[in-house]
């Protein structure tokens, strides 16, 4: 460090000590890459350093108080910054934060201390957080997901397959009523959960306590008509913990194998509901609503693969993670990061699936990864292939649209599900063969042969915005 740091006034970032080009990351530290777009003139490194800076120790100018501690230990520390392939003036930096900036078990520190404050810095032009690796020593003061897909799945006594569900629609208007005939008849026809959306809560045409009581009544019943665990996710989001806690409470005494809530809840307050749905036995679905207002931007904002380590990490036992076919922003190669960084124990840095780091998650349940939106079931196949088998398939217009009613929606999907796990469980070449397995299919159902002659050909092809810097190698053969 030079002796002009004392001297006061403003110095660059790089030379304050946050562009460290030597430094080489310890396994405890927390790493991010930000995607970085600097003004005219800003060198890249400069940048890079005042992203470690700010979202650090830093401030504007020198401090005398920096003589008081050892700042150097605390100092986030930009050590590579490298230019995006085929991108002017933008650039990926490497920053490392030591553990003891952070609070144990808290994601509400964790992003106030990566995002709080830097992405308004007047150096950038734009700032995106592309990536986290979250060390195993912090990874161990995170309780994870209340249950987890092995223990959910003992719970539901499901195996071998991806679970089928469904949003109640049209999500807004229904009298209680009729809201739980939907939930009834969905269920009885073959799928195992059904769904409020984002923002059913407690409205004047239907207040929440009345929603409960119909949706578990048509739970009950289609349990005892099929013999199967049912669910449906009770949304109890609101506007205070106490309304939360007062709404989970009912839905548990009523029987209820899972609750929901929605992102915009906050961190804080989805930790809450982690902890109370383990402490309870119940499932925690978590509806990503909002997300894509700074997830989808492909220069600015927190890419979803950060929102998905968070999630995993703050404890719920399902996510929205996209469906790469439908009609919501889905990269097929983000699509399997995603679903990679909420199931496996271990994840590989991968450019081609948008992963800048290895991630170890040191036994933490995984987090079951959840596709709706605009999905039918023509594209089972498609599907099966790029989602797994881990994973819950909500078809909400492709099932309360069936042109034979609900219960024969929900049926040709089971249909179609059960006809292409069968044939993937025959050895054969499903994602290929999947039209015709789907036709052979809908020779014994009435239901899944309307579901193909009714969306069969419906498919929803834009170009993604977010997507990942690298691409395949063409190999030749």
């Amino acid at each position: 460090m030079s002796a002009g740091r004392w001297s006061a006034g403003v110095i660059p970032y790089a030379e304050m000590g946050y562009w460290r080009p030597d430094y080489e990351p310890k396994d405890s530290d927390i790493l991010a890459a930000f995607r970085i777009t600097p003004q005219q003139g800003v060198p890249p490194e400069e940048a890079g350093a005042a992203v470690a800076g700010e979202s650090s120790t830093a401030t504007w100018t020198v401090v005398w108080t920096d003589r008081l501690t050892s700042y150097e230990n605390y100092q986030g520390k930009c050590y590579k910054v490298e230019p995006v392939p085929g991108q002017d003036n933008q650039f990926i930096a490497y920053i490392a934060y030591d553990l003891d900036l952070f609070e144990e078990g808290s994601i509400a520190n964790l992003t106030s201390s990566i995002i709080g404050n830097v992405f308004g810095f007047k150096a950038l032009k734009a700032l995106r957080l592309e990536d986290m690796r979250i060390p195993t020593h912090y990874v161990k003061t995170f309780q994870g997901p209340a249950h987890g897909i092995v223990m959910e799945r003992e719970y539901l006594g499901k195996f071998g397959r991806p679970l089928l569900g469904a949003t109640v629609k049209p999500k807004l208007g229904l009298s209680a009523r009729n809201y739980g005939r939907v939930v009834y008849e969905a269920l009885r026809g073959g799928l195992d959960f059904t769904k409020d959306d984002e923002n059913i809560n407690s409205q004047p045409f239907m207040r929440w306590r009345d929603r409960f009581l119909y949706c578990m009544e048509g739970v009950n019943r289609a349990q005892a008509a099929t013999g199967e665990v049912k669910g449906h996710y009770l949304n109890v989001t609101a506007a205070t913990m106490e309304d939360m806690y007062e709404r989970a409470e009912f839905a548990k005494e009523l029987g209820s194998v899972i609750v929901m809530i929605d992102l915009t809840i906050g961190y804080t307050a989805i930790q809450s509901m982690a902890n109370w749905a383990r402490r309870n036995g119940v499932i925690l679905h978590l509806h990503r609503a909002g997300h894509s207002t700074y997830t989808r931007q492909k220069t600015h904002g927190v890419n979803f693969r950060v929102i998905a380590k968070w999630m995993r990490l703050a404890g719920v036992d399902h996510i929205h993670a996209g469906t790469v076919v439908g009609k919501l922003e889905g990269d097929p190669n983000s699509v399997r990061g995603y679903y990679d960084t909420l199931r496996l124990d271990r994840v590989e840095a991968d450019p081609v699936k948008g992963l800048y780091f290895d991630q170890e998650w040191a036994s933490m349940p995984g987090t079951m990864p959840v596709a709706s939106g605009g999905i039918h079931a023509g594209q089972m196949h498609q599907l099966l292939h790029y989602l797994g088998e881990d994973s819950i398939l909500q078809f909400g217009g492709g099932t309360i649209g069936h042109p034979m009613g609900i219960a024969a929606g929900a049926a040709a999907n089971r249909v179609a599900l059960e006809a292409m796990i069968k044939a993937r469980n025959e050895g054969r070449d499903y994602l290929a063969e999947g039209p015709d397995i789907l036709r052979g299919a809908a020779k014994h159902s009435r239901e899944l042969d309307v579901a193909l002659s009714t969306w069969g050909d419906i498919t929803f092809t834009y170009e993604s915005t977010d997507t990942p810097d690298a691409a395949p190698t063409p190999v030749s053969v």
